[in-house]
């Protein structure tokens, strides 16, 4: 595996493992070099195929047989349960498996992407979450953004794991049976755009205020622009896992080693390679079940 990929650094369980590409150890060139993931950003489809078959490569030195299964991503929150048998294509902005060596993949050039696994081991997810998708729609008091829809699914699996004593007492306390899935949940937040880089509108801010005030702290005013906000998008996400019940939260921490746009030698960022006139490629991070 190239030296400046990540392994995330979390406690996750025996027999689930996690990766995130660079821009490093793949055959591309120009905007796209090297190992870009993406098929629909204008690059030399043999070119594409090859670097997924060095991430695949990297995956099977870890579990023999194991696969990435990307998804047609649209900034939503449709989620996909993946089996074995599942194609890449299907239009989602995340998955969730209880299949072994399925791996859940998200790509990404500025967006955060988001991995889920629970201690037990027994389930994993990956959602891709841009502003829009995380910010989803829906009421104030529940929006619907893509963090909210794969826990929905991860946690519906995850029930299976939970002693029914144990939902029976949360359902006495008034507490719904997902928050023991929560409790037990473990997410990794990858790199983003960082919170130094990323200028949003107002839209913006309210799409999140609305739901959440303490979302106001995620969003700082350009006195030079007026009406523009940088925000952290980062935050933004631990904020929507912790509204979930979801505590342990690892990864990106918002800080400057993180951020895409600055560091766009070792990470894609579409925001970078449209200010200096050429495209971008797509990093990958992935999760699956040995």
């Amino acid at each position: 595996m190239p030296v400046d990929w990540l392994t995330p650094n979390w406690p996750a369980p025996a027999g689930v493992h996690a990766l995130c590409t660079a821009r490093s150890g793949g055959v591309s060139t120009g905007p796209y070099a090297s190992c870009n993931l993406g098929d629909h950003v204008g690059d030399d489809p043999a070119a594409v195929q090859a670097n997924r078959t060095r991430l695949t490569d990297a995956l099977r030195l870890v579990t023999p047989g194991a696969s990435p299964v990307f998804l047609k991503q649209v900034h939503g929150n449709g989620v996909v349960a993946l089996v074995p048998s599942t194609a890449d294509g299907a239009e989602a902005d995340a998955c969730v498996t209880t299949s072994a060596g399925v791996a859940c993949t998200i790509m990404v050039a500025d967006c955060l992407p988001v991995l889920l696994t629970h201690t037990s081991g027994a389930v994993v997810a990956a959602a891709h979450a841009g502003w829009r998708g995380l910010a989803g729609q829906g009421a104030a008091q529940h929006p619907q953004g893509v963090l909210e829809a794969v826990f929905e699914r991860f946690s519906a699996l995850g029930l299976d794991l939970i002693a029914p004593d144990a939902i029976s007492k949360l359902a006495t306390e008034g507490k719904p049976a997902s928050s023991a899935v929560a409790a037990e949940t473990l997410a990794w937040l990858g790199p983003c755009i960082g919170p130094s880089a990323f200028e949003v509108g107002g839209e913006v801010r309210e799409a999140f205020c609305a739901t959440n005030p303490a979302a106001a702290a995620c969003f700082v005013p350009r006195a030079e622009h007026p009406g523009k906000f940088l925000c952290d998008l980062a935050g933004l996400a631990r904020l929507r896992l912790q509204a979930l019940g979801i505590t342990r939260i690892y990864g990106n921490n918002s800080s400057a080693p993180w951020c895409t746009v600055t560091n766009a030698s070792r990470f894609f960022s579409h925001r970078h390679g449209s200010a200096h006139g050429g495209g971008s490629g797509r990093f990958a991070a992935c999760i699956w079940k040995g």
